[in-house]
């Protein structure tokens, strides 16, 4: 009698716990690879949601520039630790590759930025930037929290995954390239595709908006010093001056767009720093200028003519310009082509979680990602999720008064889940085909 009643205790106290995780709304129960709106109630859930809100927060109260993300990335190994997926850090300086899954291939990759900009925060609220001059505006705070959100639901269904899930925590995308010496540095060894998600207040909140082929325009930077004879500014006969050649070389340069490009091919050159002088009666020695430069094609070919122009527009005037294409470090980024098929899975992924209506053809941008570097290596696609609100408005990125939509947070974390675990199960179902 008493075997008996133990066994019937333990069988109630199974079944207690088996209701009691059933009804439990932040854990995934079922095959979500089935269901992926699984993902997104799971990611909606107030404990995963306020957890993903305040990790976004710590990490935007603590920015860090380019590879000096010690901070961001021991949270987030942190994170991973409590969730129990391995990873491997440090890659590129700060950078941490986690991994979900089978351990074999195939291999998926996904991508967060995580390095913030040398900014000013103007917005006032509890979680402002503590630390002066530098600032999270352009929501890579954001995406490191959609990420760890995507990976602590793979990880609990990690028995279900159909190979392995590898997680891109990038530093440097905004200056310096961080994804390239991520390659470098092996990153991406075995792994066939990889998926990166923006936050944009460009695409209304809860909707998805991306293309196939080219999305963003290869960048770079220029600086050049113009060099001539500086003097008293009531004798200028006696100078050669800077400024004149300085501004001869910032209007000739717009003609390289306006009467050397082919209208239907979109190219763009800005000066948009010049510095010298110091006095209203002395013509300096030497004018500073830099700018930005984009393009879809042709990228080196431009950057060969703003040299040119540059160097011989000065000469014109009797001064020297010395031309520097890398500025403090900052070399230029390839444009970023979006893989056909990946695309492809990506929008059916999109409509299934999010609805028929809620992804949009994005029309190309003359913005640059670094996120480029990876999608030359290997298919990939680039996306941006959206967080403009009806009721209230949202500064563009790179704008003192950036905010979050903290309410998107959700929506990337499940569009990553969803989209890694749909590649799996689609490579999966190739092999079984193929045999």
């Amino acid at each position: 009698m008493a075997i008996n009643n133990f066994l019937l205790f333990n069988l109630t106290l199974h079944l207690l716990l088996l209701l009691r995780v059933s009804s439990d709304p932040s854990r995934i129960t079922g095959d979500v690879s089935r269901t992926p709106k699984k993902f997104l109630e799971y990611a909606k859930s107030p404990e995963v949601l306020d957890w993903m809100v305040r990790i976004r927060r710590r990490i935007h109260e603590n920015p860090e520039l380019g590879f000096e993300e010690f901070e961001t990335s021991k949270l987030i190994r942190s994170e991973l630790d409590l969730m129990g997926a391995k990873y491997k850090y440090p890659v590129a300086v700060t950078g941490v590759v986690g991994y979900i899954g089978t351990g074999e291939a195939p291999f998926v990759a996904l991508r967060a930025d995580m390095d913030a900009l040398p900014m000013q925060e103007d917005v006032e609220w509890e979680h402002k930037s503590k630390v002066p001059g530098k600032m999270h505006a352009c929501g890579h705070d954001g995406h490191v929290a959609m990420l760890l959100g995507a990976a602590k639901m793979l990880q609990e269904h990690h028995q279900d995954l159909q190979g392995s899930v590898v997680l891109i925590f990038q530093p440097a995308e905004e200056v310096f390239a961080g994804a390239k010496k991520m390659l470098k540095e092996g990153a991406l060894n075995h792994v066939e595709a990889i998926f990166g998600i923006h936050l944009t207040n460009r695409v209304p909140f809860g909707k998805t908006a991306s293309r196939a082929g080219s999305l963003l325009a290869g960048s770079g930077f220029f600086e050049a010093v113009i060099t001539g004879k500086g003097g008293h500014a009531a004798i200028p006969q006696h100078t050669i001056d800077p400024v004149i050649a300085a501004s001869s070389v910032v209007l000739s340069l717009q003609h390289l767009v306006s009467r050397e490009t082919d209208p239907l091919d979109s190219k763009v050159v800005t000066v948009s720093k010049v510095h010298g002088g110091n006095a209203f009666n002395v013509i300096p020695d030497s004018i500073t200028i830099g700018g930005t430069l984009r393009a879809f094609s042709g990228y080196s070919k431009l950057q060969q003519r703003v040299k040119e122009v540059i160097t011989k527009q000065a000469t014109v005037h009797r001064c020297n310009a010395s031309v520097n294409l890398t500025p403090e470090g900052k070399g230029a980024v390839p444009p970023t082509v979006n893989d056909m098929n990946l695309h492809k899975q990506f929008k059916k992924m999109v409509r299934e979680l999010l609805g028929e209506e809620s992804f949009v053809e994005a029309s190309p941008v003359m913005g640059g990602e670094d996120f480029s570097y990876f999608a030359e290596a290997i298919p990939g696609h680039f996306s941006f999720l959206g967080m403009q609100d009806e009721t209230e408005s949202y500064a563009s990125g790179h704008s003192s008064l950036y905010r979050v939509n903290e309410a998107a947070l959700p929506y990337g974390a499940a569009m990553h889940a969803s989209v890694a675990v749909q590649y799996l199960k689609d490579k999966a179902s190739e092999v079984h085909d193929e045999l």
